[in-house]
């Protein structure tokens, strides 16, 4: 693998970090504004929302920009708002070094994504996506227990200042690495909006909302669930939390290298098998071991989607990727925010806390089935084999060749 898919990993790493971090911490930040924990939560809220309206907007405001320059100037926002946020006097302040930082994470690995796929042959495009999406899960297994400690012992100032420094390290790397990408030519906003007339398009940023909202439906409140019902301890939620990303790490890179050889079945396979584990989960939750295996289980199953779904979504979007590579990293966190407020809907109504299973788990189906849908469709769409049609013929005779109507049968 290229050496510029390090320097992509590291701002993925550092972006992971900053997206998480923040829910080990809301104690010390609320603390130290005088804000309650549920005001606090308006940080997890603001990122989110950030992402989803940042990822298409940056991206519109970069398709003039060469991708290399681009994603430099993403980090340096990103670095901006990470330092507002350590700096921040006020809770309007942090607030606003959240959007701002948040701004840059869609973009970022929309158009990273496009790059990585641009560096390597075309067999291996997903599994180059996954290396710089193992930036991102290895943020869930590092770079976030490491942050809280360093934030509940140090001040969770630091713990920004810190990130700030991830983002100027993946700075000089792109700078130093990653070959110069220009803009393709004839690209135009109206050319990269023209790929979200694709049903295909569509379809697979429904299931990206769908099965990976399915995920978050469990994990938003995985701290209850654990200390609640199965039983753990407060102290050991955040190793139940590193499992969850071990899990992810896996996932992801067993998803890069499956879709590069069967993107459809790896999808299959992965939602039947995360709707079954999050159903099981109801379960499972009330008991400690089987709680930690299943916990694993959702984060490789719900990572395993992330490098299929992301090059669907690159293959359909054909000519014009950039775009909606981009739109499709907030479906992302669209789908968290979905999930976690169908999940609250239930716990709200007296249905207890492995009830956001449920939830998860009939997303995850809800994805399963488009997915199958868009596999129909795409086979119905494929031509016949033995069939001659005009788009199969050379220009010259393609005009005035007439189409046997029996050819192939």
């Amino acid at each position: 693998m290229p050496l510029a898919l390090l320097a992509l990993a590291i701002g993925a790493f550092g972006i992971g970090t900053t997206e998480f971090v923040i829910m080990g911490l809301l104690p010390e930040v609320a603390a130290d504004y005088g804000v309650s924990i549920p005001t606090a939560g308006f940080l997890v809220t603001g990122y989110a929302l950030g992402v989803v309206l940042g990822a298409p907007v940056m991206t519109v405001l970069g398709t003039r920009i060469p991708r290399k320059r681009m994603l430099m100037l993403l980090m340096g926002l990103f670095i901006a708002g990470n330092l507002l946020s350590a700096l921040a006097p006020s809770f309007g302040a942090m607030l606003t070094g959240r959007v701002v930082a948040s701004l840059a994470h869609g973009a970022f690995f929309g158009i990273g994504a496009v790059v990585a796929a641009e560096l390597v042959a075309p067999e291996k495009k997903a599994g180059a996506i996954a290396m710089m999406f193992t930036g991102l899960t290895v943020a869930n297994v590092v770079g976030v227990p490491l942050g809280t400690l360093v934030g509940q012992t140090l001040g969770w100032r630091t713990t920004f200042l810190a990130v700030a420094a991830l983002g100027v390290a993946g700075l000089l790397g792109i700078a130093r690495l990653v070959p110069e990408l220009p803009r393709a030519e004839g690209v135009r906003v109206r050319h990269e909006l023209a790929a979200f007339k694709n049903v295909q398009v569509l379809l697979a940023m429904a299931m990206t909302v769908l099965g990976f909202g399915g995920v978050f439906a469990a994990i938003t409140y995985i701290t209850p669930m654990m200390t609640e019902t199965a039983g753990f301890a407060d102290s050991s939620v955040t190793w139940i939390l590193v499992l969850f990303g071990l899990g992810m790490v896996a996932g992801n890179l067993v998803g890069g290298r499956f879709a590069d050889r069967a993107l459809m079945p790896m999808l299959y396979g992965s939602l039947a098998a995360l709707a079954l584990v999050l159903a099981l989960f109801t379960v499972t939750a009330h008991h400690k071991a089987a709680a930690a295996a299943t916990v694993v289980l959702i984060g490789a199953l719900g990572f395993a989607t992330v490098p299929p779904l992301q090059k669907r979504v690159l293959d359909q979007a054909a000519g014009a990727p950039t775009l909606a590579s981009a739109v499709n990293i907030g479906a992302f966190n669209l789908g968290n925010a979905l999930a976690a407020w169908l999940g609250g809907l239930v716990i709200a109504a007296g249905l207890g806390w492995t009830a956001p299973n449920w939830v998860g788990a009939t997303l995850a189906a809800s994805a399963l089935v488009l997915a199958v849908v868009s596999g129909l469709l795409e086979r119905r769409a494929a031509p016949r084999p033995g069939r001659v049609t005009a788009a199969s013929l050379p220009p010259a005779t393609a005009n005035t060749a007439q189409v046997p109507a029996a050819a192939g049968r």
